[in-house]
């Protein structure tokens, strides 16, 4: 019997209908788990061993090494995870995959599992129709979970049966009788296999298929789990080359730790590799050297040793591994003076939930780069030297061009994640940040027309008498204040609730002031105590003044608004 295109285009299906199954019922347990990821990760403390134990809980929660070490980076760029922490997590992260290897070896090869996949694929489809995004989740779970065995057993049954095809064991025999040299050369596959499946699961598979199936030996199979190891890192360092500096050393930290971990381990291959071969032989009464049947429990047993004990030794190095990245990725000086984007730069995230804290993230910094220009607006109106009001007014003019085009970033960016699958919650908070943006925009543009105001101002040689600029700084203060405090709402993610109390008192005020400073106005021009082109400038400066105010408002009662709605949703 000849293993022809046909047989080969069946294994690549069966191969793909394992990632699909492992894809969707990851992802629909990371919707199920989203909205306490944050509050598990923002309990973190400096604690390593905490650490190692969130890694472990968010992706056995997952079962998603690649999701927890994504979006570790993704928490390192958004300032929510020191690099420290992050090294922790992702040491938790290594062992928390081992449960996948696992479930497969005990289920997925002592269990005829395929034959309860469409019993469950029946149970999860109608769940998927559920108006309640939980049920909706736990049915794709289900179903995700009957799909990845049903491909594991596919799998099974498409890889070519060798004695019908002894030229495939010829094959792969040629690279088994180098010695050490044969451990290398499969931990390079091992390694490959990942980088291009993307899925450190299905490669695991793919290697108890092969042991099921007689192609390769455990040892060779434990070298090709080393190189996994390694494979799995590819994910998040791509995830971090355009990131920030501090995402980049959190990725390479992850790779060094696998590196260094497979290194000791080939150091001490035999020994390690007849170690684990006679415990197995304990536990199963055969040896995985002699008994196809012992190989999974053996390679399961292998790869949880293997990341378990490279913990142990390598968490009393976070402190080192943390100087040796930040020495290896060195950042520029002037990075965080950049004005553009800092944390949308990842790309997107494993799930919704945390590409929506990732936004959030970023509008937060869009808010302060709002407050930033005002203040330059600020500086502008007190500026009476020539070289610095024209310096100071270009880079305000340059600034609005950046923060139009920020705002057509997140704005995409949001357009993005609200095109993938959301909670009907997610969707309002992504409408809820969508107008926050929107209306930082327009701060940036009140900023942007004060200074208009500003310069004509000074190229007309228009002098305000003591009163009217006494007044335009009073509404100066009123605005700093709540951009203060609107601002503080926005970077404060965790705070229980939002008092407007005092946003509206000040926001009354302003209104107050603009309407007394009209009619004072006409009554000054009556009384020619200033000309008309300064009452026209002075009377500009005053309205734009009040709309920089209420978009100031907006923010904070978006938020407010948001704030409320989640608190619901959870009691709900």
């Amino acid at each position: 019997m000849e293993y022809g295109i046909l047989d080969l285009l069946t294994l690549i299906g069966a191969l793909v209908l394992f990632l699909f199954g492992m894809k969707l019922m990851s992802e629909a347990l990371q919707k199920v788990a989203g909205n306490k990821l944050r509050k598990i990760l923002a309990a973190m403390t400096s604690n390593r061993v905490f650490g190692v134990l969130t890694g472990l809980l968010i992706t056995a929660v997952i079962q998603s090494s690649s999701a927890t070490t994504v979006m570790v980076v993704s928490f390192v760029n958004a300032g929510l995870l020191s690099l420290a922490e992050s090294i922790g997590v992702i040491m938790g992260a290594n062992i928390g995959t081992t449960i996948t290897a696992w479930i497969i070896s005990l289920i997925g090869f002592k269990v005829k599992i395929s034959a309860l996949a469409l019993p469950l694929i029946g149970i999860g489809f109608p769940l998927i129709f559920s108006k309640n995004s939980m049920r909706k989740s736990w049915g794709e779970a289900l179903m995700g979970f009957a799909l990845l065995f049903m491909g594991l057993d596919l799998l099974k049954d498409s890889v070519p049966d060798i004695s019908s095809n002894p030229e495939i064991l010829t094959f792969l025999q040629s690279y088994t009788n180098l010695g050490f040299g044969s451990v290398l050369i499969f931990l390079a596959i091992g390694t490959l296999l990942t980088i291009i499946i993307q899925s450190s699961s299905a490669t695991m598979a793919l290697t108890l298929v092969m042991c099921h199936n007689g192609w390769i030996s455990f040892d060779m199979a434990a070298a090709m789990i080393l190189g996994e190891n390694i494979g799995t890192t590819i994910t998040a360092n791509l995830a971090a080359l355009i990131a920030n500096r501090s995402a980049k050393r959190a990725a390479l930290a992850h790779l060094m730790f696998n590196v260094f971990g497979v290194i000791w381990v080939l150091i001490l291959y035999r020994p390690i590799i007849n170690l684990i071969a006679g415990i197995t032989e304990n536990i199963e009464g055969e040896s995985p050297f002699v008994a196809v049947a012992a190989i999974p429990i053996a390679l399961s047993l292998f790869h949880t040793t293997f990341n378990i004990t490279n913990v142990l030794i390598q968490i009393w190095f976070v402190k080192f591994i943390e100087k040796v990245v930040t020495k290896i990725v060195k950042g520029k000086k002037d990075e965080e003076e950049e004005f553009g984007l800092k944390f949308i730069q990842t790309g997107m995230l494993s799930t919704s939930e945390l590409s929506i804290l990732q936004a959030r993230k970023e509008i937060a910094e869009y808010g302060i780069k709002a407050q930033k220009m005002f203040d330059q607006v600020r500086k502008l109106f007190a500026e009476n030297d020539e070289k610095k009001f024209k310096k100071l007014s270009d880079k305000i003019a340059k600034n609005e061009l950046i923060m139009d085009d920020l705002e057509a970033e997140i704005a995409n960016y949001l357009t993005s994640v609200s095109e993938g699958e959301l909670s009907i919650s997610g969707a309002r908070r992504i409408r809820t940040l969508l107008k926050i943006s929107d209306n930082i925009e327009s701060l940036a543009d009140g900023s942007f027309n004060l200074s208009r105001a500003i310069i004509r101002k000074h190229k007309k040689k228009i002098w305000f008498t003591p009163e009217q600029r006494s007044d335009v700084l009073e509404l100066f203060e009123l605005l700093e204040k709540n951009f203060e405090l609107s601002m503080s709402f926005l970077s404060n993610i965790n705070s229980e609730k939002i008092d407007l109390t005092e946003v509206l008192v000040v926001e009354n005020r302003i209104n107050e002031l603009r309407t007394e400073l009209k009619k004072q106005n006409s009554k000054n021009l009556q009384e020619n105590k200033y000309t008309y082109n300064s009452s026209v400038i002075y009377i500009d400066i005053i309205t734009i003044c009040e709309t920089i105010g209420d978009h100031l408002l907006n923010v904070a009662e978006a938020l407010k608004f948001q704030k409320e709605e989640m608190i619901s949703s959870h009691d709900d």
